[in-house]
């Protein structure tokens, strides 16, 4: 076991783990962020996104060693409100059905949009590659991102109030 000391969402925080735990498990089970989920443990699905200096990473394949004395972001951290502007499009364009891959899927778009202020089709296709959603909400995926790039840009400072709420899985879209 060692003491690493970790910059989770603003705040410095100490876990006793092995080096090489991963740190989607420092995150969930030492510190209790549970919003980074485990999907497939091979870095293959994109559950387990976080930010790491700003950069979508999966957490399942970062040795919680490697992750000290770096910022990291988890969906917890990107709003405590939900005010995020992906967060507020997610919502506005009804984009959960099971909701298991949102918060990699809204870690990777914030990401996107902070680089890429005004993405195309294709740039989004690139930059969500490899988040896997099996409801295959893909098509409002691209859209919400879109929604949050015309609302950052129309309002960069100021959140957009949204009286959009989730539809249950099955319920038809309007």
């Amino acid at each position: 076991m060692t003491m690493i000391t970790l910059t989770v969402n603003g705040a410095r925080r100490s876990v006793d783990l092995p080096a090489d735990t991963p740190l989607l498990w420092a995150l969930r089970d030492s510190l209790g962020l549970t919003g980074t989920k485990f999907g497939c443990g091979a870095a293959q699905c994109g559950a387990c996104t976080v930010h790491l200096k700003g950069a979508p990473v999966r957490s399942c394949q970062i040795p919680v060693s490697a992750a000290q004395g770096v910022e990291i972001t988890t969906i917890e951290g990107l709003s405590a409100d939900t005010s995020h502007p992906v967060q507020r499009a997610w919502l506005a364009e009804q984009v959960p059905q099971c909701g298991y891959c949102q918060s990699g899927q809204i870690m990777s778009a914030a990401a996107l949009l902070a680089k890429n202020p005004s993405p195309t089709d294709a740039q989004i296709t690139a930059a969500m590659n490899g988040n896997l959603c099996r409801c295959a909400t893909y098509h409002r995926i691209r859209d919400a991102i879109h929604k949050a790039a015309a609302t950052s840009a129309a309002t960069p400072s100021a959140p957009a109030a949204t009286t959009a709420r989730p539809r249950q899985a099955g319920a038809p879209r309007n």
